[in-house]
């Protein structure tokens, strides 16, 4: 029995044998009615209100982008004095396990392959000439070691040594010899009693030499060459108009990704002498700059506290850096322990890992 129901009977109860039947249900109705309209009131409203801005702004960092340009390195490493040493040894050994060498196995006799050999061997003492001459027989053939200091222990030497092999035929005096016999034997060659073998020329073909290791711009300490430190990665420097070193970088603009701002910081910053390529869409480290109070008390946005710089890496295939009219001062390439020396105590810890040790 419900509310409704209740009281509807207790006003019946008190108002007697009075009151009709219909007169009843229709009482007992509108009671119904009331008393379901008053548990509806009774329920709390909820009200929506608004949440109220705050009137100050939030503090927040500037977002740039930074560009680490490279050059790769163009030659092979230096090798380690203990690297050059056991390779020297390693050569020289192979050298002595290959000899005596069975020339006829391979050369038959009085073929011209057998006369060059013997005029090879005549002339170079030994099989492999940058190596030292191997004299495997005798009372001093135990006595093959090295000295320190040797020449032949020296990589430029060594190289000499080669070229001088394979600009040489071996016919080198051959000429002279043929004409002391012919001399001795009493036989004039090309008249009038003179030797005209002695003026005989041999012929050579045209040796290209490597290109040395060290360059002119090593020599002079042209730091804006590319043509520095082969064996090594150079890195991009620009000197900003504070006087600071850095990697060039730029604010990011709106709707603007981190690999279209490297772009436009390498335009920017390089101009378009370069022929570059910004190597993936992540950046590979940032930098965080916070300012002073003091700083931020004077300048425009006190609420901006300093800035965050997210590096690309970069590379260049050719051409040159050209700073004018970008607002920069000055620009150099640098290797990584010269980027140490060159960029600010606070800016090294965030930027080494960043950098190739080679």
């Amino acid at each position: 029995m419900n509310a409704g129901q209740q009281t509807t009977r207790r006003l019946a109860s008190r108002a007697g044998p009075s009151i009709c039947r219909s007169c009843r249900d229709s009482l007992s109705r509108s009671t119904y009615a009331t008393a379901a309209a008053a548990v509806q009131t009774e329920a709390p409203a909820i009200q929506h209100i608004p949440p109220v801005a705050s009137p100050s702004q939030a503090s927040s960092y500037a977002i740039n982008a930074g560009v680490v340009l490279s050059r790769p390195p163009q030659i092979t490493r230096d090798l380690h004095p203990f690297e050059s040493a056991f390779f020297l040894y390693q050569r020289r050994l192979n050298e002595r396990l290959a000899l005596p060498f069975t020339r006829y196995f391979y050369f038959k006799k009085r073929t011209p392959e057998d006369l060059e050999w013997k005029r090879k061997i005549k002339q170079r003492l030994t099989p492999a000439r940058d190596i030292g001459r191997y004299k495997g027989y005798g009372d001093e053939a135990w006595n093959d070691e090295l000295l320190v200091g040797a020449r032949e222990n020296e990589i430029d030497y060594q190289v000499e040594r080669l070229i001088e092999d394979a600009s040489t035929t071996g016919k080198e005096g051959e000429a002279e010899s043929e004409a002391a016999e012919a001399g001795e034997a009493g036989i004039s060659i090309g008249g009038a009693g003179g030797v005209a073998g002695k003026g005989k020329k041999v012929e050579h073909e045209p040796m290209e030499k490597p290109m040395p290791r060290v360059t002119e711009a090593d020599i002079k300490g042209d730091v804006k060459s590319l043509n520095r430190l082969l064996p090594r990665t150079l890195y991009l420097l620009v000197k900003n108009k504070d006087g600071k070193w850095m990697f060039p970088q730029e604010e990011l603009l709106p709707r603007e990704t981190l690999h279209m701002a490297a772009e436009r910081v390498l335009i920017t910053s390089a101009g378009i002498n370069m022929n570059t390529w910004v190597v993936g869409n992540a950046p590979i480290g940032h930098y965080t700059h916070d300012r002073s109070l003091k700083v931020r008390e004077s300048s425009q946005n006190p609420n901006q506290l300093g800035s965050k710089t997210f590096f690309m890496k970069a590379r260049i295939m050719g051409g040159q850096a050209d700073i004018t009219n970008t607002g920069l001062a000055d620009f150099k390439w640098l290797a990584k322990e010269e980027v140490h020396k060159a960029v600010e105590q606070n800016y090294w810890p965030s930027i080494r890992n960043m950098l190739a040790e080679r």
